[in-house]
């Protein structure tokens, strides 16, 4: 176990720092133009899985009891990443609408990469930033995803995703034999509605309207709406197509991301409308040392349904007998999802074997493949 006063030291944090590289080399992206555009996706998709071979799996856990004063360069990371984004994003808009040696491919190349730093680092911390109690992080959590306009993500992820992962009533949760193509459009669509229809079921259990102030749905609203006002005052209607180009890649990354976290993975309907608890092995377990560093620990997911409110540094790796285990780290496993036969051979024997392992008193698995199992109780 790395202990507390290990894991206090800078110098322990800082692998985790390595996503403040990106900032250069989109700017590096942007001064030379053409196929210099490729450096983010070739820096966060390739490199790191190249890394991950190279370094291996990381199977050390931190001592859970460590408290917030001893994870204070971890807590300074997601803080400080909220401003540096801000600032990339909105002078790389101004950047791109006022020099003429980009071409439009070029633009459209930076700006994807943009979204992927935006999605695969921003939306992440945000993900982690949504998880702490203090308004404070929550506040910075909200900024980042009003960024990439999926202010939504927070009540889904918290009031739905959380709550009932692995039934029916989680739209985030992947079917078996469900390829992304189908997969994407059906979650952009659910999403949305389930997490406006949580705030206000939360409200009416205060005898209180969906337009009550304190539906953070408003609050959503206003920061994305000052996000695109903002693009325009920047770059103009080209800034504002920019600025959705990256937000569109963003939410791509995101639910990339959690179709292979969940995949083919269901909680046993016990009747009634009841499920088992959220265990370890209801969600893909990756303990890839080089990719963690980059997604800080978002790979060790299992851990975090089980204890959703243990900070990155502290969620611990299950072994292959508690948790599913993934073949490879996020980098490599979600360009397996954008090609359906692949994704199939390489996940569907591990979706049966893992059905096997727990669950071998279940002998039709079809209402869970098609998601027809009762709804759980609300």
């Amino acid at each position: 176990m790395i202990s507390s006063d290990t894991l206090s030291r800078w110098q322990s944090a800082l692998p985790f720092w390595v996503s403040f590289m990106l900032i250069p080399i989109i700017w590096i992206s942007a001064t030379l133009g053409g196929w210099w555009v490729l450096l983010v996706p070739i820096f966060t998709w390739w490199a790191f899985a190249i890394l991950d071979l190279l370094t291996g799996l990381e199977l050390n856990n931190a001592d859970p009891d460590t408290s917030d004063k001893g994870l204070r360069w971890y807590i300074l990371l997601t803080n400080i990443w909220v401003p540096v984004q801000f600032i990339t994003l909105f002078s790389l808009i101004w950047f791109a609408t006022h020099t003429d040696h980009l071409s439009l491919a070029s633009k459209i190349g930076l700006f994807f990469g943009m979204g992927v730093i935006s999605g695969t680092i921003g939306i992440n911390y945000s993900h982690e930033l949504m998880h702490q109690k203090g308004r404070f992080e929550r506040w910075l959590g909200d900024i980042l995803l009003a960024m990439v306009l999926y202010s939504h993500f927070r009540s889904e992820h918290l009031l739905v995703h959380h709550r009932y992962v692995g039934t029916p009533r989680d739209p985030v949760t992947a079917r078996y034999n469900e390829g992304f193509h189908r997969f994407y459009p059906r979650v952009l669509r659910q999403c949305l509605t389930s997490a406006f229809k949580a705030e206000r079921d939360k409200l009416a259990r205060k005898d209180r309207p969906w337009t009550d102030a304190s539906n953070p749905f408003w609050r959503y609203w206003v920061l994305q709406g000052g996000m695109v006002l903002l693009a325009l005052g920047v770059g103009g209607w080209s800034g504002v197509a920019l600025f959705l180009l990256q937000a569109g890649v963003a939410i791509w990354q995101l639910e990339l991301v959690n179709y292979v976290e969940h995949y083919g993975l269901t909680r046993k309907h016990l009747g009634d409308g009841k499920y088992e608890h959220v265990k370890p092995q209801h969600s893909w377990n990756a303990s890839q040392k080089a990719s963690n560093w980059l997604l800080i620990n978002l790979q060790r997911h299992s851990d975090h349904h089980y204890k959703p409110n243990r900070r990155f540094p502290l969620l611990q790796h299950h072994s292959e007998y508690a948790a599913p285990q993934l073949p490879y780290g996020y980098p490599v496993m979600t360009v397996a999802a954008m090609i359906p036969p692949v994704w199939w051979r390489v996940m569907n024997p591990r979706v049966r074997a893992w059905r096997r392992h727990y669950y071998p008193e279940v002998s039709d698995w079809k209402p869970y493949n098609k998601s027809q199992n009762p709804l759980p109780r609300a």
